[in-house]
């Protein structure tokens, strides 16, 4: 434990040392969005499990163009026929139809002559042709999806195709959001004298669920000391992870750090060498972790990105890296901090096959709209001077 600043890199690794992956559920794979997979998907069956057609048309034996073949029946989605194909005979079929036995392809409809029960061929038809045969997508006993993977819209259609109708993933964690300050309203609230409206909340609500946890709780506190213990000690009941914004500094009025310290909190570093968000708290009780993130909201959602999003990946088993975009070129010369490494927040656009990045308008960490069409996080290395334009540097993707 310090009191001095550490650095970006230490600052992530002691997170990641704390945090522990959360138990594996199982739910229905319609209530599977956004999961984090925690046991593999195999393919129950063939995929698909029979041979069938990829067009709506005719199922014939393999021949030339010009053949006149009588129409005997009809397979259909659903509805197999169970009549052969026959020489001199066609079978009509429809995408995703079932293809009856003897068939050597399928004539796409728009390539044959129709008649009252007969058809002519405009076009020879070759083996397989447009027949999607089965075991095609996936073999029965295949594995299809790993632990670790997220479930998208994809994956999902995958694990369904494969036979699945539940799957087991991590636990969602439950985050508890606080956000401290007298001077704190609500969303359209009416302001008075010295007050803001709390963007903090909804910001970090937000974040907290793109990065696939459960907001348990989102409450304003006021700078007392009794309710910020109270509320303190009930989001530790409630939630595996804990984020409070402001109230972690040294003011009078700062009550956040005490009542932690009371409550068993560990803390494990106090002040990041990093601007915007030097000082961000982080500790942890039981394998629960709290979060003290700094009051501005530019701030806030930097050390989120950079702290508290890897913590909440990590719980539910992803591989817990940095979002690392690739490098990237500066456009104009930056200022450099000589005690802090900068996160600007910057767009970027590729030129001549190049990443090259500018920084998003302004960037003191009151600013909200410097959030605004912001792509990355660009860190420029601590030290004197400017950093100037053309100079590589490393990006991450901003949580939004």
């Amino acid at each position: 434990m310090t009191a001095d600043p550490i650095s970006i890199a230490e600052a992530r690794t002691t997170v990641l040392d704390a945090t522990r992956p959360l138990d594996a559920v199982t739910v229905a794979v319609e209530e599977a969005l956004g999961s984090v997979l925690a046991g593999e998907v195999r393919a129950a069956s063939d995929v698909p499990p029979f041979a069938c057609s990829a067009m709506d048309g005719y199922a014939v034996e393999v021949g030339p163009a010009g053949r006149t073949l009588e129409v005997v029946g009809e397979s259909r989605a659903g509805a197999p026929s169970d009549h052969p194909v026959r020489s001199g005979q066609a079978i009509r079929v429809s995408t995703g139809a079932a293809i009856p036995t003897g068939t050597g392809g399928v004539i796409r409809q728009e390539d044959v002559e129709e008649r009252a029960d007969a058809i002519r061929t405009g076009t020879p038809t070759s083996a397989s042709q447009n027949v999607r045969h089965a075991g095609e997508d996936m073999r029965a006993g295949t594995v299809v999806l790993t632990p670790g993977t997220m479930l998208g819209a994809a994956e999902l259609g995958a694990a369904v195709s494969a036979g699945a109708g539940a799957v087991t993933v991590a636990r969602r964690p439950r985050v508890a959001i606080l956000c401290t300050g007298d001077e704190l309203r609500a969303p359209g609230e009416p302001l008075g004298p010295g007050e803001i409206h709390n963007c903090n909340g909804p910001m970090l609500s937000s974040l907290a669920q793109r990065a696939g946890a459960q907001v348990a709780a989102c409450q304003r506190l006021p700078d007392d000391p009794a309710i910020t213990r109270s509320a303190l000690a009930s989001g530790l009941e409630q939630a595996d992870l804990l984020v409070i914004s402001g109230g972690v500094s040294v003011g009078p009025h700062d009550h956040v750090k005490p009542a932690l310290s009371a409550l068993g909190v560990e803390q494990l570093f106090w002040r990041v060498a990093l601007q915007p968000g030097r000082p961000t708290w982080f500790g942890a009780r039981e394998g629960k972790l709290v979060f003290g993130l700094p009051g501005n909201p530019v701030s806030a959602v930097v050390t989120f990105t950079l702290f508290v999003r890897p913590a909440l990946q990590a719980m539910q088993g992803l591989v817990s890296r940095a979002q690392l975009i690739s490098d990237g070129r500066l456009a104009v010369a930056v200022a450099r901090s000589p005690h802090r490494e900068q996160a600007l927040r910057v767009w970027v656009q590729r030129r001549d096959g190049e990443l090259t990045v500018t920084p998003n308008g302004p960037q003191a960490s009151h600013l909200v709209t410097s959030l605004l069409g912001a792509d990355a996080l660009a860190f420029i290395p601590q030290g004197e001077g400017e950093l100037p334009a053309g100079s590589a540097v490393a990006l991450e993707e901003l949580a939004d």
